[in-house]
């Protein structure tokens, strides 16, 4: 295998760059131990010693430094590991750690994360955060039908009380970036035309449930 470049980084850490579009760190100390030159050859045994007696502890040890500091999903540990510059295989090889003692569960950080969260968004807006983090969806699914006890109707009294809505005193404009906000925070319709008889100017392909139609009833007045 031949190195293509060394590139000098932070704190004595070199990147080195072979054919192949591997990349890998080591520390100038490692590097000098196996003779890394740009120019020069890695051999498959030097490269099995530093991926075995280097590159995996390390990476596993990183993964457990960043999940002390907090509890991340799968995706989000992979991609941080991909970030200090590790190669695919020993970025496999650290989760499978990790994974093996249930340091990161995603099941268990959707649940988590809909506990402390549910009191203040709503069950869609729920499910897309959990999805950014790149919890799958059958689990996300699994998690929100056993943990997620939110009170939407509740919940939307607290933003409209927040946004200080008062259908006597709000002209069709102001009413309209309420309905909008109520949108992104993700309460949805399933029936536009029930939704405008309470004098709100709906954007086409918007929707509520009936539940969330019933409570608007309340501060949308005909």
């Amino acid at each position: 295998m031949q190195i293509e470049e060394i590139i000098q980084g932070k704190k004595g850490k070199l990147i080195i760059r072979a054919e192949g579009g591997l990349s890998f760190p080591l520390y100038e100390k490692e590097a000098a131990k196996y003779r890394l030159t740009e120019g020069g050859t890695l051999t498959e045994q030097e490269w099995n010693e530093i991926c075995s007696e280097i590159l995996e502890k390390r990476a596993k040890r990183r993964a457990m430094y960043i999940l002390q500091r907090m509890e991340r999903t799968e995706c989000q540990l992979r991609r941080k590991l991909q970030e200090n510059g590790y190669p695919e295989e020993i970025v496999e090889c650290a989760m499978d750690y990790v994974k093996s003692f249930h340091y990161v569960d995603d099941y268990r950080y959707a649940c988590t994360y809909i506990r402390y969260h549910q009191s203040e968004k709503s069950r869609l807006q729920i499910k897309m955060k959990l999805y950014e983090r790149g919890v799958p969806s059958d689990l996300i699914e699994q998690a929100l039908e056993d943990e997620y006890t939110g009170e939407e109707d509740r919940l939307i009294d607290r933003l409209l009380e927040k946004k200080q809505y008062d259908a006597d005193t709000m002209d069709q404009k102001e009413k309209q970036k309420i309905y909008q906000y109520l949108m992104r925070r993700g309460f949805r319709s399933d029936a536009i035309r029930i939704v405008r008889q309470y004098g709100i100017d709906i954007v086409i392909g918007y929707r509520l449930s009936l539940k969330h139609i019933r409570v608007l009833s309340n501060y949308f007045p005909i």
